[in-house]
């Protein structure tokens, strides 16, 4: 139960990663050059990393950390939905 939980929360966070990257945010627009070119990508890669660390560990015996990773993705889309609603 705890990698079904896991794996949405994932699926939600892929999708506010992106449409947060996507939005034209002037915050997005003001990172360095070598950021936007390569790390765009790098970001969705530790966004991938952390999922599957999570996956990982809630399958070995951390099942547990289905309430972490549901910290870490509500802490994320209240972030996403400050920079999408330009409230920041």
């Amino acid at each position: 139960m705890a990698l079904i939980i896991i794996f949405l929360l994932g699926i939600a966070n892929f999708a506010l990663h992106k449409a947060v990257l996507e939005s034209g945010h002037p915050l997005i627009n003001k990172m360095p050059w070598f950021a936007n070119m390569a790390g765009r990508r790098l970001t969705l890669l530790t966004e991938y990393l952390v999922l599957l660390s999570a996956m990982l560990l809630a399958a070995n015996g951390w099942p547990g950390l289905a309430w972490a990773y549901a910290a870490y993705s509500l802490i994320n889309g209240m972030a996403a939905w400050l920079i999408l609603t330009n409230r920041i």
